[in-house]
């Protein structure tokens, strides 16, 4: 109930509601049965909104590397790492050193009020990181949307043009002005708009489509012909690898045309680099395996192993576009999170994390396509991604490439039961995409890899039957 102001008049009843004792608050005991899954899953389905998922009905207790435990102690492979976040492990023992070093000294005060050195540093090493022989500037938010929305607002005042092209398949964030660019219906955008005005949709190269580079460009080029007159887009946006999907990467002639075209038309390309960035592709940045250099860069995710940050990297003359008081928000460039991405980045450095993906990538690539060989023949369709980001998709019908989301859904059901943590992705949740932290030991990684061949057994079985 809201709180009405009460006139000078009114003083000592006033008062006497100030202090009045609080309401007694019942604690839930921590008891092992209130601790239990069931239990923690029906107090979730009380409490929170069922428009918020979670994959896997178990409940986090600890974790430490690529390995984690629920609250019963059940131990899991995590194949997952938060959704990409974790490139760098769980609690990596640096990272988690230089958050509490932080946090022993502040933990907020808002860089628009009082400015910080993590910050700074921050932005400086994401400059220096990113392609490009120019000078850069970084801009530190909170969360994946709201860097790509800053770097839409950014790009926009540079530019002076209202217009944004995003690409089929295509995902940005679940905000209402991301949603817009997201390039899939359910469950992100499903009964929540209208959305945004001039944000244009071009089509996304796709072998199961029968849709080739050349034209998902004639689409493009069209695009301008029929709704996004080219003088009046400030930006193209899209990321190097597709996350949500199918973790599909772009072709590498395609980035080479999209960076030509802007350049024509004096458009800002825009690199998603939220899922794909900090070493998950073998590259900090997936964009760098294609050669092209973007005016703007998007990050968050793994930039902090953990802890929630993330940024837009950009042109310096771009980036300074906005007037003073235009970027920001209360708690972006966190203090104690810009320490954490620090010791993150770090560590990439220091663990070889770079050649690590790549190896990892050979390793993942080898072992689907012999397990899918052996166990499911003819129903893996396709290996594919950079580095470590890597996705399985799986079909029913391996002429008509006929999606099969509901193996994928078993395989993670089955997996999950064994002891594994995996995620479906693509447009038709029919893939299977890797994310598992870069840290993770060949013995973790074989571990899970065997866990996957008999969660897949039982799924192909469990459809038989």
């Amino acid at each position: 109930m809201a709180t009405i102001a009460k006139s000078p008049t009114t003083k000592p009843k006033a008062r006497k509601a100030r202090t009045k004792k609080p309401p007694k608050i019942e604690v839930v005991a921590s008891t092992p049965e209130a601790q239990s899954n069931a239990a923690l899953l029906a107090r979730r389905e009380a409490a929170v909104p069922r428009g918020v998922a979670s994959a896997a009905p178990v409940f986090a207790d600890r974790a430490e590397n690529a390995e984690l435990w629920d609250v019963e102690g059940k131990r899991y492979i995590d194949f997952a790492g938060g959704i990409a976040v974790l490139n760098t492990g769980h609690r990596h023992p640096e990272v988690v050193a230089a958050a509490k070093a932080q946090e022993d000294r502040f933990t907020h005060t808002s860089f628009q009020v009082v400015p910080y050195e993590p910050y700074v540093a921050l932005a400086e090493k994401l400059n220096a990181l990113a392609p490009g022989d120019f000078a850069k500037k970084s801009l530190l938010v909170t969360t994946g949307a709201e860097a790509v929305e800053n770097a839409i607002k950014i790009a926009r005042a540079a530019t002076g043009r209202p217009g944004v092209i995003a690409f089929t398949g295509g995902y940005h964030g679940r905000t209402l002005l991301t949603l817009g660019m997201t390039g899939k219906i359910s469950p992100y955008k499903k009964d929540v708009g209208p959305f945004p005005a001039d944000i244009f949709r071009a089509p996304f190269p796709s072998v199961r489509d029968g849709i080739t580079v050349e034209d998902a460009l004639t689409g493009l080029q069209n695009l301008f012909l029929t709704d996004a007159q080219p003088d009046r887009v400030a930006a193209i946006i899209i990321e190097p690898v597709l996350g949500e999907g199918g973790y599909v990467p772009v072709p590498f002639e395609m980035m080479r045309s999209l960076r030509a075209i802007c350049d024509e038309h004096g458009i800002l390309l825009i690199a998603d680099e939220i899922q794909a960035g900090f070493a998950r592709t073998g590259t900090w940045f997936a964009v760098e395996h294609s050669g092209v250099v973007p005016d703007l860069i998007t990050v968050a995710k793994s930039m902090a192993g953990g802890y929630p940050i993330a940024g837009v990297i950009g042109r310096a003359d771009v980036m300074d576009a906005m007037d003073p008081g235009g970027l920001g928000g209360t708690y972006g460039g966190n203090p104690v999170a810009c320490a954490a991405a620090l010791a993150a980045i770090d560590a990439i450095e220091q663990e070889g994390l770079l050649a690590r993906s790549l190896q990892l990538g050979e390793t993942f690539r080898a072992r689907f396509a012999e397990i899918g060989a052996r166990v499911s023949p003819y129903r893996m369709w396709d290996i594919r991604g950079l580095g470590a980001m890597l996705a399985v998709e799986f079909v029913s019908d391996f002429e008509t490439a006929t999606p099969d989301a509901a193996l994928v859904k078993s395989i993670c059901a089955h997996a999950l039961k064994r002891g594994l943590i995996l995620l479906g992705c693509g447009m038709h949740g029919n893939a299977l995409r890797i994310m598992v932290p870069l840290t993770a030991s060949d013995e973790i990684i074989a571990e899970g890899l065997a866990i996957f061949e008999a969660a897949l057994a039982d799924a192909v079985a469990e459809q038989a039957a």
